[in-house]
């Protein structure tokens, strides 16, 4: 079996309705693929990247491919729906399931995706490079590309769980970010700032476009084609190599959002920034 899944093969696989593996070119040529690699080989060839080489990872029908608790998660009107009670609500995630089984595929990416807060309170995020640290919940921490209800958070990148190193707020809406090499941050502004960024993100009751760019070291977080903060990691406390990436439930709220039109491309590696 190849050591590296293409993107293709690993969503493909995500996505099929079993548990299945491919064989790449360096499987013996007189080795016929069984029937469930065969299945596997069709569900990648069957995801077929636009003209910008983006692949929808979810297919807008229902949660084949994603991994959530029962009862928290849906799907309508072509939309993913998190949905909880403050008094039955867990801090939890929706995840795709080709990045837990292939981490390693989803280290550098784009991501483009639509979402809205439909409740007036709540508190959300799409986690990145990401590890599963609480599975009875499936809860997922690491860095968060943050969406809340105040509008305090959103725009922001968070280390949700501690796991990028504790930094909690890692880099400002209206802020660049360096982390350096000895773990100390070094901000400077961005040609907006975070109050007038603010007001271009409808923070409840509307539809907003994200593209969240992870390449190497550095990660750009924009909303409705601004950007919103933008990081580059050089400390050791650094993820780089890869992860889950999830959408995020938060406890503590009775709330409802919605994901759609979410596609992934996969980059190349990045140098330092």
């Amino acid at each position: 079996m190849l050591k590296r899944l293409s993107l293709l093969a690993a969503v493909g696989i995500g996505l099929g309705s079993t548990a299945l593996l491919v064989h790449g070119a360096d499987q013996a040529a007189d080795k016929k693929p069984s029937g469930s690699e065969q299945t596997a080989v069709k569900a990648a060839a069957d995801l077929k990247p636009d003209a910008d080489g983006f692949v929808e990872i979810f297919n807008g029908k229902d949660l084949t491919g994603w991994e959530g608790l029962e009862g928290f998660w849906s799907v309508k009107d072509g939309a993913i729906v998190g949905k909880e009670t403050k008094e039955g609500s867990r801090q939890t995630d929706l995840i795709l399931s080709a990045s837990k089984d292939h981490p390693e595929r989803f280290a550098n990416f784009e991501l483009h995706l639509k979402y809205q807060l439909v409740s007036k309170q709540g508190n959300s995020g799409i986690q990145f490079r990401g590890k599963i640290d609480k599975p009875k919940d499936l809860h997922v921490g690491g860095y968060q590309a943050d969406i809340d209800d105040s509008g305090h958070y959103v725009g922001t990148i968070y280390d949700e769980g501690g796991i990028a190193g504790g930094r909690a707020t890692m880099s400002n809406r209206g802020e660049r970010t360096v982390w350096t090499a000895e773990n100390k941050r070094e901000n400077t502004p961005l040609s907006e700032s975070a109050d007038e960024l603010k007001k271009l993100v409808h923070v409840t009751g509307d539809w907003n476009d994200v593209v969240l760019t992870v390449k190497g070291n550095h990660v750009v977080y924009s909303i409705n084609g601004h950007v919103m903060t933008e990081m580059t990691d050089n400390s050791p406390k650094a993820v780089l190599n890869g992860g889950v990436i999830a959408f995020q439930m938060h406890a503590g709220f009775t709330m409802e959002i919605q994901f759609k039109d979410i596609k992934l491309k996969e980059l190349a590696g990045g140098d330092a920034k």
